[in-house]
């Protein structure tokens, strides 16, 4: 089946009765995130119903409970698409968007802590759900053990006034709290540095937020100082857009997606920061980049969604450069030294390892005339 392609997500025995869809891109894919099983298990337990919103809403799982009727949200482009595929209204919202689709808020709030996006993130979330969680309101927070959960809860707590951890499976726990009348903890700020002539905004639970990663350090120390004035690039999977801008500080006209919409405010904030000018577009790979071809592609392709490891977003970043590249125009990837790109590289043309050092590898590749055409 093709990247793009939305299907119906492979459920365990225990959601017997329930659906959802999903893509490449969703976490949990081909199945469910294991928090949003145990958290669709639990509420429907506890017989919920009538209107939930759902800060996580993933490929829509909430939606298929009996009774309930789900206000879905989501910062994921691939999650968008496969809840605009199954007929919900969803909103797309970063961490912290005031939402606006509903005039009223919901009773019952869910939530699934993205720990691994790390705690300034996992905290931020907290509070999001408490301003949108009405007093006398559920929350109900799902999460892993090992991902700071038990600590999150207890903040929660603190925020919320009541609650407890009312299920467990495996290192998978889901607290149920109900809101009292009270002020919403602070958002946390974003951190902030500079390198490489660009001020970096990073928002909470952007990959490198607070400081580079040592791939993307690699690739461009490997690119140096080129003078890109009068070509066009593309920063694909952009994060903090620290590569977008360091092409346009060289003269590029830049354009930056992610298909984390988090990502894509830092990434605008970024450009803002330096005064620098260039599209930011939320997107899953390239499908909202319309007609757009480039002379440069840049990317440090993600390889983990949630816990798992799953390639089928590189490689859609991979086959998304033969079809956005112009005759001639080069793809720069780096990678993890262990991670299986060379294969699919080689379909676009003759593939050039820059730099291989510290667990990473770089690669250079042109797009020749029998490689894929643009735009396929």
């Amino acid at each position: 089946m093709n990247y793009g392609d939305v299907r119906p997500a492979l459920l365990t025995p225990a959601l017997a009765g329930l659906h959802a869809l999903t893509k490449p891109g969703v976490r949990g894919f081909p199945g469910v995130d294991h928090a949003q099983e145990l958290l669709a298990r639990t509420m429907r337990k506890d017989r919920v119903q009538g209107d939930v919103l759902d800060l996580s809403a993933a490929g829509g799982l909430l939606a298929s409970l009996p009774g309930v009727t789900l206000r879905a949200v989501e910062g994921s482009a691939a999650a968008l698409r496969a809840l605009q595929q199954a007929g919900l209204d969803a909103e797309a919202a970063a961490l912290g968007t005031v939402l606006g689709r509903w005039p009223t808020r919901a009773p019952t709030v869910a939530l699934i802590l993205a720990g691994d996006r790390g705690n300034a993130y996992a905290q931020g979330q907290v509070a999001w759900a408490h301003a949108n969680t009405p007093p006398g309101g559920t929350l109900y927070l799902a999460g892993d053990r090992d991902k700071g959960f038990d600590r999150y809860v207890r903040a929660a707590g603190a925020a919320f006034g009541s609650g407890e951890t009312v299920a467990r499976d495996g290192g998978m726990r889901v607290a149920r709290l109900v809101r009292r009348p009270g002020p919403t903890p602070p958002m946390p700020e974003a951190e902030t540095y500079e390198e490489w002539g660009v001020k970096v905004v990073g928002l909470p639970g952007v990959f490198s937020a607070a400081r580079p990663d040592k791939a993307t350090a690699l690739l461009l120390d490997v690119l140096g100082n080129p003078d890109w004035n009068g070509k066009t690039a593309l920063d694909l999977g952009c994060g903090t857009g620290l590569i977008g801008a360091w092409a346009a500080r060289h003269g590029a006209a830049v354009t930056l997606v992610d298909g984390d919409l988090q990502s894509v405010r830092s990434a605008e904030a970024t450009l803002a920061a330096n005064g620098l000018a260039g599209e930011c577009f939320h997107s899953d790979v390239d499908a909202a980049l319309g007609e757009r071809t480039f002379d440069f592609i840049l990317t440090n392709p993600p390889f983990h969604v949630g816990r798992g490891v799953v390639l089928d977003v590189a490689n859609e970043f991979i086959a998304a450069a033969g079809r956005r590249l112009k005759p001639g125009g080069t793809l720069y990837l780096v990678a993890n030294d262990p991670l299986p790109y060379e294969q699919p590289l080689s379909a676009l043309g003759t593939v050039r390892e820059l730099r291989r050092e510290l667990g990473f590898k770089v690669f250079a590749v042109s797009r020749t005339s029998h490689g894929p055409g643009p735009l396929g």
